[in-house]
């Protein structure tokens, strides 16, 4: 059995077709478990899964920047990772007036990655051993 940091967070995303109306969240766990208490939410908006993926890292690295707070991150997005390894997220989806804002969203999320050092780990969240990630919607 893996063990946990005391406290960590599950970030995850949902998207209703890919693409089509996505969200993602940020739960806090516990010893591995969800508490229930979730950090943050965003969306819906026109979207796709791996770039909601990639936000809610990001988001979960600002936020845990801004409140002066080390906990792990866990994914279940192997993209999510590369992308925010990289500083860039590498979708194809197209720049149109529908994913105009989500654009600017993905934009400043790859500035913040330039721009700011974080020492968080980012850790993989392995389903097939672990289960379902706590931040999953369960919409399968």
């Amino acid at each position: 059995m893996k063990e946990y940091p005391h406290y960590a967070l599950a970030v995850d995303a949902a998207c209703s077709g890919n693409p089509g109306p996505m969200e993602y969240r940020g739960i806090l766990l516990y010893d591995g478990k969800s508490t229930g208490r979730e950090i943050f939410h965003y969306g819906p908006v026109f979207g796709t899964n791996n770039i909601g993926e990639f936000l809610a890292v990001v988001h979960a690295l600002a936020l845990l920047e801004q409140k002066a707070c080390i906990m792990d991150i866990y994914t279940d997005s192997i993209t999510a990772r590369a992308w925010v390894r990289n500083m860039k997220a590498k979708t194809t989806l197209e720049r149109t007036p529908d994913t105009e804002e989500l654009y600017r969203l993905i934009e400043r999320a790859e500035r913040w990655l330039r721009t700011h050092t974080f020492r968080v780990p980012i850790h993989k969240w392995e389903t097939d051993r672990m289960g379902e990630i706590p931040a999953d919607f369960g919409r399968k």
